[in-house]
């Protein structure tokens, strides 16, 4: 099985401690030493979920789709907290899993778009408060 990994933080604080890509990096090689599979690259980036223009997600991606490999993060919301998003996401053809449900179906990852979405919401209104 050929994998594709992303790793992201939303700040450059979380990026440079290190500690949340440290995670999520060993959170994806556990899942790639678990399928047998091979790492082809990993992606790592400092950027909102928020943003959908990410280049390095754009990579990632776009290694997946030519070498059909599967897209791997840690967790949904490392992809993403956009329901919309993760939604359409599934629907292009990109397999993608995330480490910690690995055996997640289409309800659940719509299930859990919605979760990390209303999370993010939330997150949006403490901040500003």
């Amino acid at each position: 099985m050929r994998i594709v990994g992303y790793e992201r933080v939303s700040t450059t604080r979380q990026g440079a401690s290190g500690l949340g890509l440290a995670a999520q990096r060993q959170a994806i090689e556990a899942f790639v030493a678990s399928r047998g599979g091979e790492l082809l690259a990993r992606f790592t980036e400092v950027e909102s979920g928020r943003n959908p223009d990410r280049p390095e997600l754009g990579r990632a991606l776009h290694l997946a789709r030519v070498t059909g490999a599967l897209l791997v993060i840690a967790r949904l919301d490392r992809l993403s907290r956009n329901a919309a998003f993760l939604l359409t996401l599934r629907d292009s053809g990109v397999r993608f899993a995330a480490a910690d449900m690995p055996e997640a179906n289409d309800l659940t990852v719509g299930v859990m778009a919605l979760v990390a979405q209303a999370e993010r919401e939330a997150i949006s209104r403490r901040t500003k408060e």
